[in-house]
């Protein structure tokens, strides 16, 4: 009798990625599964590890299988912006493009399922499913790029503080749908700052003001609880 051809013919380096299921492997036929399943190496890095460097050619891609990314551009004067954060099942990296115009750093320990350019850019071209999702996803960090200018641009800084750990809380754990109670910040206090627009004293007193007021709790400054999630939204403002 001939097995299930979603789970016998799926390679296992795939059987439990969240990256099949949510990301963009999720459009791809068993068959092309083993196909890149014979491309893609996993690994795991340090945080601190830079995954793209802008301006150098790209070689290949890779699925975020857990972790956070951060993304940053560098200003001419040699100063630092973070511009976004990737989690899993996030694709890393810019299609079809000759560089990317940010550079991608681990921001916690990140495991990623990497394949060279070549192949996905083949596969891309058998694949209409797999072109679309690629495309959602850049549409989806146009949102999100979209949604946070508004919350640099109009929100206080409380609200950015709260939105920010509201933004950690939906995306952090790829396994949980909605938002998760229990996470670590992946961000150094300065990195928060620098992502927020804001400066460290400045979060760590909106830390402290959503811990005495009860909304969440944290653990050796890095482990955070939310004890009262609709509280935290309406200090997002929300």
């Amino acid at each position: 009798m001939r097995q299930d051809i979603h789970n016998s013919d799926v390679p296992k380096l795939c059987l439990a990625c969240e990256a099949r299921h949510r990301g963009i492997c999720g459009a791809l036929e068993p068959r092309q599964l083993v196909h890149l399943g014979r491309r893609a190496g996993q690994r795991d890095v340090e945080p601190g590890t830079e995954l793209i460097a802008a301006g150098v050619a790209t070689e290949g891609y890779a699925n975020i299988l857990s972790g956070v990314v951060k993304l940053t551009k560098l200003l001419p004067d040699g100063r630092q912006q973070i511009v976004g954060l990737q989690f899993a099942p996030d694709f890393l990296g810019r299609p079809f493009a000759e560089s990317s115009d940010v550079s991608a750093e681990a921001a916690s320990a990140v495991r990623i399922c990497g394949f060279p350019r070549s192949t996905l850019e083949e596969m891309v071209r058998q694949s209409p499913g797999l072109e679309q999702r690629l495309h959602a996803q850049s549409l989806r960090e146009l949102d999100d790029a979209r949604e946070w200018m508004m919350i640099l641009g109009q929100k206080t800084a409380s609200e950015k503080v709260a939105s920010f750990l509201l933004h950690l809380s939906n995306h952090i754990d790829p396994y949980v749908e909605g938002h998760s109670n229990c996470f670590n910040i992946p961000l150094k206090r300065a990195d928060i700052a620098d992502f927020l627009g804001l400066t460290i004293e400045t979060v760590s007193r909106q830390l402290s003001h959503l811990r005495k007021a009860g909304v969440i709790s944290i653990l050796k400054n890095r482990r955070v609880t939310v004890v009262d999630l609709n509280a935290l939204q309406t200090a997002a403002g929300l």
